[in-house]
């Protein structure tokens, strides 16, 4: 922020960015004004586009101001320049290999408890992320995504718990959800899994469509980690113009910050309206009776990667 002009340029902008709530019942959405994400809201994703342009995250395309610092054996953690929160990374691997959530569950899990005073989240490759070619997390601080402190108190289904810790289902906050807690990563790495296998996967995809929190609660020294199973990436109603929102919701949006980068959509967005887009977008109750079924079933021999 103090040597990269772009980077202390938008997070001085963003320190005096506009914001109001909306109650959607049990929960919140915070909107957020932030005309420097047109970029990623807009980002096209389809295979042509990702071919003919250069990828931001490799290390050689790179501004030679963005720092960085590596982590474990493939990663590199680096202040994102156009940030949604107050500190905002981005946890790219150092290779050029496509977007994929199965493999790295682990990894997830172990950048939570090293960046304990953040939230790590992923946004699968079409359902959020816009370099779905490059493979990353990002990490916001902790506090600033409703979400995180409503599902400690939400109503919750029980799909299956141990003395590790528990899966639940809820659909109180205005979006279906998978919920799980665990004391050991081994068991948080199984759960994981087990819903990953049990989503399923869109027509020319490899993997289901979901966005993932993941934190570490230094308190109760637990992981908690949140699954969005999304049926579609953007609304019908996605576009600029008279009538349209540039909205392409990925896991913030999701955890109950929007960051809005066209004024006349953050004026006009109303509870109802919210809602209708995360109905939109997200798998319901009835969509996942696989995944009730599958927990119901003997699944103790999945392993974790």
């Amino acid at each position: 922020m103090r040597d990269w002009d772009v980077a202390g340029a938008n997070y001085a902008a963003l320190a005096g960015a506009i914001t109001r709530s909306l109650s959607l019942g049990e929960s919140t959405v915070t909107l957020q004004f932030n005309p420097e994400r047109r970029g990623s809201s807009a980002a096209a994703i389809d295979k042509r586009s990702l071919a003919r342009r250069k990828c931001f995250l490799c290390t050689e395309l790179q501004p030679a101001k963005q720092k960085a610092i590596l982590w474990g054996n493939h990663y590199k953690i680096q202040v994102n320049p156009y940030p949604i929160f107050s500190r905002h990374l981005t946890i790219a691997d150092l290779q050029h290999v496509p977007q994929h959530l199965a493999g790295r569950v682990g990894d997830m899990l172990q950048l939570a408890q090293s960046l304990p005073e953040f939230v790590v989240f992923y946004n699968g490759p079409q359902c959020g992320a816009s370099a779905p070619d490059h493979a990353h997390f990002q990490a916001g601080a902790k506090g600033e995504m409703p979400l995180c402190d409503e599902i400690l108190h939400a109503t919750t289904t029980l799909l299956t718990d141990s003395d590790e810790g528990f899966v639940g289902y809820v659909d109180a906050l205005g979006r279906s959800l998978f919920s799980i807690e665990t004391s050991t990563m081994r068991a948080a790495e199984r759960y994981a899994l087990r819903l990953l296998d049990l989503l399923p996967v869109p027509a020319g995809g490899d993997e289901p469509m979901v966005n993932v929190l993941c934190w570490w609660d230094t308190t109760d020294r637990q992981w908690h980690m949140v699954f969005f199973p999304r049926r579609k990436h953007r609304p019908a109603c996605y576009g600029e113009g008279e009538g349209r929102l540039l909205l392409s919701p990925g896991a913030v949006d999701m955890g109950g910050l929007w960051a809005v980068p066209e004024l006349k959509d953050y004026d006009s967005l109303t509870p109802d309206m919210v809602k209708a887009l995360y109905d939109e977008l997200c798998m319901t109750r009835k969509d996942l009776s696989p995944v009730f079924n599958g927990f119901s079933q003997h699944w103790e021999n999945i392993q974790p990667f």
